[in-house]
């Protein structure tokens, strides 16, 4: 019975190392770059775009701009955990926050932008420029 008690106290100790792991097999600096966000999946009658600039990857971070060029990107977050690169980050332009989460598949940044302030929740599907 101690042995059981040890083995799964010993797991339980593991587990936030685990989830905190990064996967080392996805190539993060496809993100740098100019991305330019198409918002009119929410509404095919209305093309409105943005920009996303992604200029460096580090560890767990990134740093660019995001809607329009000199807004920079404050809190900017990866995750690779489950083999898919999932982005996170705030912004804004003077009329509050901008909370961003996106992921990239197949070329593409698929992602959501809410703004509290504006009380709005943007669907877009970003390209990369160069």
């Amino acid at each position: 019975m101690k042995t059981i008690y040890t083995f799964v106290i010993s797991a339980f100790l593991l587990i936030p190392t685990l989830t905190n792991a990064q996967s080392k097999d996805i190539d993060v600096n496809v993100l740098v770059g100019m991305w330019k966000l198409d918002m009119t999946p929410q509404d095919t009658t209305d093309e409105n775009f943005a920009m996303m600039k992604i200029t460096k990857v580090e560890n767990n971070t990134f740093k660019g701009e995001f809607y329009r060029e000199g807004v920079k990107i404050k809190n900017a977050q990866l995750n690779t955990q489950l083999g898919i690169i999932y982005g996170a980050l705030i912004s804004g332009d003077g009329t509050g926050d901008y909370n961003t989460t996106f992921y990239y598949k197949d070329g593409k940044l698929h992602g959501s932008t809410h703004a509290i302030e504006r009380r709005f929740l943007a669907v877009w599907i970003a390209t990369k420029e160069n």
